[in-house]
């Protein structure tokens, strides 16, 4: 959440962004929520002074008139400082849910508008692949060449699920463990994160883990929630925690599974392993001081540039659009491979983000550390895709297709697989 000392002071700032996000926050009754509850906590301590001072008066020798007047007085303040309290805590609860719905302040570099095509494209590295036939997409190639059953998938699971099979299972290993290799040698400390995280630490990341517009799996009767990404139990690692700043920054990198509804996510391009309810995910995950967030997000977004670049795929960069940020990001960039199976030309899909969360998360998780004037602040928090593996997958299959039906490995995953190339089985 924002710093909500600000809600008046950059009150337009606050304002403008919300519309800029294209986001439905009601600023007004926020700001009006939180005088309340300034009048109320004044209130409240108020006659906590008063309880106080009547208590100590009763400790005197008194009069038995006087003494009961005490004792009535007391029982009205405790009353009144009852009633008071209860309306306290109802207005501060709701004071606090309404703030987290104000979104991170986003970069003045980002790119304004309300969609993902309203996004910036900055860079473009390689030439889109072009075939001398006409390329199939990683759907028909994976089921020709016996590697991925989406029918059984959706038989056994429903739809958006999927078999990886054969050959494709030793190819999702290795592009897991390259990706590892090159995070680890950028000072990324590796972990097996949970799958399952309590729903207080998806709200202080930034995911909404209920109503319809949710894209988390939640689980009955738990307050828990399966995992989206990493970033949620990476980012819920040091939650109420005052780090060290000589431990700054702080690398790691996260494998798990990620599970998402995918409302309302349809369309061509999500079919196949594109856009799927389970699929495993190595993430980046760094916190900075607040002076070295922009330049660790330009280091995640190296990292993922080496990545791709390494598997020899066509990419774009974008700089997200205000409207297609999500709310804690203050800045995000998207890595785009060329996937030639994609419509009747190929097209670029997403396959990396990075975001810089700047102390927006940090806000609500409450993680802090003292800095060289004593004083205690927030940290940075930034998350970055590694390797999203289905998508990688799909980009690797449909890049490296042959004419006769085979897929080739890139060059860098050989020494992971042991072959370098998966052809039909005879």
């Amino acid at each position: 959440m924002i710093d909500v000392k600000e809600l008046k002071t950059r009150y337009d700032e606050i304002a403008k962004n919300i519309k800029d996000r294209y986001m439905n926050v009601d600023l007004d009754k926020i700001v009006k929520d939180q005088d309340e509850r300034a009048a109320l906590l004044l209130e409240v301590e108020n006659l906590r002074s008063k309880r106080n001072e009547t208590a100590q008066k009763m400790k005197q020798k008194l009069d038995n008139e006087t003494r009961q007047r005490y004792i009535q007085e007391g029982k009205d303040i405790k009353e009144a400082l009852a009633e008071k309290e209860a309306r306290l805590a109802v207005i501060d609860e709701e004071f606090k849910k309404e703030a987290m719905t104000i979104p991170n302040y986003a970069s003045p570099e980002a790119p304004i508008g309300k969609e993902d095509k309203d996004n910036l494209a900055i860079k473009f590295y390689g030439e889109p692949k072009r075939f001398s036939f006409k390329a199939k997409d990683h759907v028909q190639l994976g089921e020709e060449l016996d590697i991925l059953d989406f029918d059984k998938g959706a038989k056994v699971s429903g739809q958006k699920f999927y078999y990886i099979k054969n050959k494709a299972v030793i190819l999702q290993m290795a592009l897991e463990r390259y990706a590892m290799d090159i995070v680890m040698k950028h000072g990324f400390t590796p972990f097996i994160t949970p799958d399952v995280a309590k729903e207080e630490i998806l709200n202080g990341i930034g995911f909404n883990p209920r109503g319809a517009e949710s894209n988390i799996y939640t689980i009955e009767g738990t307050d828990t929630c399966l995992v989206g990404t990493a970033e949620i139990t990476l980012g819920g690692y040091y939650k109420d925690t005052i780090l060290s700043k000589e431990d700054l920054p702080i690398k790691m990198t996260g494998l798990s599974h990620c599970f998402r509804r995918e409302a309302g996510g349809a369309g061509q391009y999500s079919k196949g392993l594109y856009r799927v309810h389970q699929f495993s995910k190595l993430e980046m995950f760094i916190y900075c001081l607040p002076e070295e967030s922009e330049m660790y997000h330009k280091e995640i977004l190296s990292i993922e540039e080496e990545i791709f670049q390494g598997l020899g795929l066509p990419y774009r960069i974008v700089d997200t659009a205000t409207g297609d940020l999500g709310a804690p990001a203050y800045r995000k960039f998207d890595i785009e491979a060329w996937m030639p199976g994609r419509g009747d030309e190929g097209e670029y899909g997403e396959v990396t983000s990075t975001s810089n969360c700047t102390d927006y998360q940090a806000r609500s998780l409450n993680i802090r550390f003292r800095d060289d004037d004593g004083k205690i602040k927030f940290v940075h928090m930034l998350n970055g895709t590694a390797v999203a593996l289905s998508r990688a997958m799909v980009a690797v299959i449909e890049n490296y297709q042959n004419e006769d039906g085979s897929v080739s490995i890139p060059p860098a995953l050989v020494k992971y697989t042991g072959f370098d190339k998966i052809e039909k089985k005879n």
